[in-house]
């Protein structure tokens, strides 16, 4: 067994089965310069007593699908009895409709029986919700604002998603919390979807919360944040954190003028290796960790400090409010989305990615509403052994018989000779793999893959995964049929040679650095350079967002032209807000240094297609 001491040893000695810890941080905050965040029921409840004396009378506390109401509820409650105010509480669970009402509404953006894959819904929480019940909450709270409270106590409350709905409310407080919180809550059976009573598996869960809960639940939020009075932070229910609403803002608005990092969070997976576990410091007792969600934002939050206390809030409300000062002139097109991906697949000691292939442009616009396809990248920032890439199929590959094998492999739970179909190419650090949809691609074992792409997350088609079963005992569901809509059988061994492996060039340089391009074509509306130098570096946004990545080097310091710092350690990224302008890099840690960076290519949207080709 060898154990190393150099936690950055690259490529990796095939005899390695330990390893040590890196200086990747895993729990990254951004300190704001003004504002308090404040923590606790107590202090809470002080904030209630204080807007009761300047006139309080009806609040509503909305929040995301997740959070724990009732204990919410209970904890606030007695609190306040504490300062002596009696409260009435109505919550929102009572305004809505039936269940098979809500069902047979957003049934037809579910997929059906399709276990995998429904579309996106374009409308808001208002469809959940009956719209007599809502009108007795207002009367309520009419009849609170209009100074005879004394029918249901001191202060009135709704509480719970959908408050601000109701429209008369004195203040909006809205409870916010982390989506791998969420969805660790919704495997223990403790979350079900909006206005759902029945217990389902997790699969589903998650289903119907990307397509359907999760994009209403968004539109709620973009809705009441110009409103809004006060945020809290609810990950940890029994000591909540809160900022208040016109401190949030100044919040966001200084996020979106410098470097930041969002909270990555990680998860186990079938064919997950050990790398990342040891290097990130991640929980031993897990069984592997496959995927990290590094800056996927749909998934991702940041977290606020100051004075020694911290509050995180999603992606989401960064967009909402300061979209145009992080992606500058890209928001046009991407409006509220930040568009570009990074994480992790770890396969050292794990085993192969299933094999599967990205829908094309149109494919997934018809079929999930989706408005841009997952065009991706494998950048490989360490290896072990002899690792492979499997990207295209093979010159002799015949597409008949390869559909044929993959369908009776599924039937049958056969082995699939992979090797006769799909080319491979061999993998080592700094190789840089473009796979642009329609691409038969996966890792295989022995890669730390930083996969760079497209936003768009869940749209894969698995076609082969070597019968493997998940961590819960299941086989993986494969999508054959739906691949071979989207297979491009051009791609072939002396295509992908010729198009698909990066080759970098020289972009520019200065004293002591030199920026590479390693990705610039059609496919895809982003570019990927490589920054490399030894002790400093310089870059100007130039009116776009950027994201980075230290896959060489110890740890560096990022300073703005407004001289605040960022430091950046080797695997972790970082985004750069277009607002930024310019910034100075410089090696404070040990070795040469390597510096990914991704931005969306100028005019992408607009003057050329956003994946090409577009159908």
């Amino acid at each position: 067994m060898k154990n190393k001491e150099d936690p950055f040893e690259v490529p990796i000695p095939e005899d390695s089965i330990v390893y040590p810890r890196g200086v990747y941080n895993c729990f990254p905050v951004f300190p704001i310069s003004t504002g308090q965040i404040g923590t606790g029921f107590a202090g809470l409840a002080k904030l209630i007593k204080e807007e009761r004396n300047k006139g309080l009378r009806v609040l509503g506390i909305d929040g995301f699908n997740g959070v724990d109401w009732e204990v919410f509820r209970e904890s606030l409650d007695r609190e306040l009895k504490d300062l002596a105010i009696t409260a009435g509480w109505n919550p929102m669970e009572k305004c809505l409709l039936p269940e098979d009402i809500i069902f047979n509404r957003i049934g037809p953006f579910l997929g059906g029986d399709d276990p995998l894959f429904g579309r996106n819904f374009p409308l808001g929480l208002d469809l959940f919700f009956d719209t007599e019940r809502i009108a007795d909450f207002r009367y309520k709270a009419s009849t609170a604002r209009s100074g005879e409270h004394g029918l249901y106590g001191d202060l009135m409350i709704f509480y719970g998603c959908g408050a601000v709905l109701l429209e008369l409310l004195d203040r909006i407080w809205y409870i916010d919390l982390p989506k791998d919180i969420v969805q660790d809550k919704a495997r223990q059976g403790k979350v079900r979807n909006l206005g759902s009573k029945q217990n389902i598996s997790f699969g589903n869960f998650y289903k119907r919360s990307y397509f359907v809960d999760w994009p209403a639940l968004n539109r709620q939020k973009q809705r009441l944040l110009p409103d809004i009075d006060l945020l809290i932070d609810s990950k940890d229910c029994s000591n909540p954190s809160y900022i208040s609403g016109n401190d949030f803002k100044t919040a966001l608005y200084e996020v979106s003028g410098n470097p930041f990092r969002v909270r990555p969070w990680f998860y186990p997976g079938p064919w997950g290796g050990k790398y990342m576990q040891g290097h990130m410091g991640l929980d031993p007792e897990l069984p592997n960790i496959a995927w990290s969600f590094e800056e996927i934002v749909p998934e991702n939050g940041i977290v606020l400090g100051r004075e020694s206390k911290e509050l995180e809030f999603s992606f989401d409300w960064l967009m909402f409010k300061e979209n145009k000062r992080v992606l500058g002139e890209a928001a046009g097109v991407f409006r509220y989305e930040w568009p570009i991906r990074f994480d992790y697949l770890d396969t050292i000691d794990g085993g192969n990615l299933s094999v599967q292939v990205h829908p094309r442009p149109d494919f997934i616009r018809k079929n999930f509403g989706e408005t841009y396809t997952q065009d991706e990248t494998y950048y490989i920032v360490n290896s072990k052994g002899e690792s492979r890439v499997y990207l295209g199929l093979t010159e002799s590959c015949d597409p008949v018989e390869f559909k044929t094998a993959l369908l009776e492999s599924a039937e049958k739970r056969t082995k699939l000779d992979l090797d006769r179909y799909v080319n491979s190419e061999s993998s080592k650090p700094h190789d840089l793999f473009l796979i642009p949809n329609g691409t038969v691609h996966c890792s295989g074992s022995g890669n730390m893959v930083l996969e760079i792409s497209a936003t768009p997350n869940i749209f894969t088609f698995k076609i082969y995964d070597y019968l493997r079963k998940d961590l819960e005992g299941n086989l993986r569901s494969m999508n054959v049929e739906r691949a071979f809509e989207n297979i491009r059988l051009e791609r072939r061994e002396n295509w992908v040679k010729d198009n698909l492996l990066a080759k970098p060039k020289l972009f520019n340089e200065g004293n002591g650095w030199k920026d590479y391009i390693l990705y610039d074509k059609p496919f895809s509306f982003y570019n990927i350079h490589r920054i490399e130098f030894a002790d400093y570096a310089e870059y100007d946004t130039e009116g776009r967002g950027l994201t980075l990545n230290l896959v060489e080097g110890e740890k560096i310091v990022i300073t703005t032209d407004e001289g605040r710092e960022f430091i950046l350690c080797r695997f972790e990224t970082m985004l750069i807000p277009a607002a930024t302008g310019k910034f100075e890099i410089r090696n404070i840690g040990t070795g040469f240094c390597r510096l990914i960076l991704v931005y969306v290519k100028p005019g992408a949207g607009k003057d050329t297609a956003l994946n090409n080709p577009v159908s």
